[in-house]
């Protein structure tokens, strides 16, 4: 964008040309911007990040949110807050001195997402359609239990003993394979040949055996994230618990993180 143009002038402009950007009515969608400094080759300009979606997903958190009593002040992207969050975990990791690159693994319920940071900002993002509920689904199958059984027993163990060899192993290597696939997208798409670690995230990261098996496929080292290991807690928490849900608050702590500026 043009360097001279104010911020109200800008957000005019961009709102008449993130159309050509944006695969969706301008109407159902809720865009913001921010400078990120001068273009290297023409000092005339500056680079600004776009970040749109639907609005109605903006919509769903704050009834959620308002339903909960609480006033929705920031919309954040996941992205950026676990970009933030990976501040805490530095000291976790094996990371080189001088531009470290981490792969954080994110497995949620019903996606994997691979955030690629380098010089602590995000260069790679990628989803796939692949999650913890695939484990559930198949405990519930093999085993007739209701999906709530399933979760709980995924969780706290109690299966029988074909469980981990028939059921729980099978799941573990695809999701190495979900990861090394994902990586091998991100070097073919960057300049990048490797990265220096992963951390693991995501309410599914904490299966046994997970972290250990993806270092050893791959080759790269591998760990679970807490980014509550370097802080005090209140004499009410329960350190155990919260270490056992660590890797899935790490957008939370992202978020937690945010300034209101």
């Amino acid at each position: 964008m043009d360097a001279s143009l104010s911020d109200d002038e800008m957000e005019t402009q961009i709102t008449v040309e993130a159309d050509q950007y944006i695969p969706y009515a301008m109407d159902e969608v809720a865009i913001d911007f921010e400078v990120q400094g001068l273009n290297e080759k023409n000092p005339e300009r500056v680079e600004v990040l776009l970040a749109a979606c639907r609005r109605d997903n903006v919509e769903m958190r704050e009834e959620a949110l308002r339903l909960g009593g609480i006033k929705t002040k920031i919309v954040d992207i996941e992205a950026f807050a676990m970009e933030r969050a990976c501040e805490l975990i530095e000291g976790q990791l094996e990371l080189p001195d001088e531009d470290p690159v981490l792969a954080v693994v994110d497995i949620g319920a019903t996606k994997t997402t691979l955030n690629v940071i380098s010089r602590g900002k995000t260069v790679y993002t990628r989803e796939q359609l692949f999650g913890g509920r695939q484990l559930t689904d198949e405990i519930q199958r093999r085993y007739g239990l209701t999906p709530e059984e399933a979760e709980k027993a995924k969780c706290r163990g109690g299966l029988p003993d074909d469980y981990e060899p028939e059921v729980l192993d099978p799941f573990r290597e695809t999701v190495v394979q979900q990861v090394s696939r994902s990586l091998q997208f991100f070097y073919s798409s960057s300049q990048f040949n490797d990265v220096d670690a992963i951390a693991l995230v995501g309410g599914s990261a904490s299966i046994v055996g997970m972290a250990e098996m993806i270092q050893d496929k791959l080759g790269i080292p591998t760990r679970l994230a807490n980014p509550f290991a370097g802080m005090s807690l209140a004499g009410r928490v329960d350190a155990d618990e919260l270490a056992s849900e660590a890797p899935s608050l790490m957008i939370a702590c992202g978020l937690a993180m945010r300034s209101f500026d």
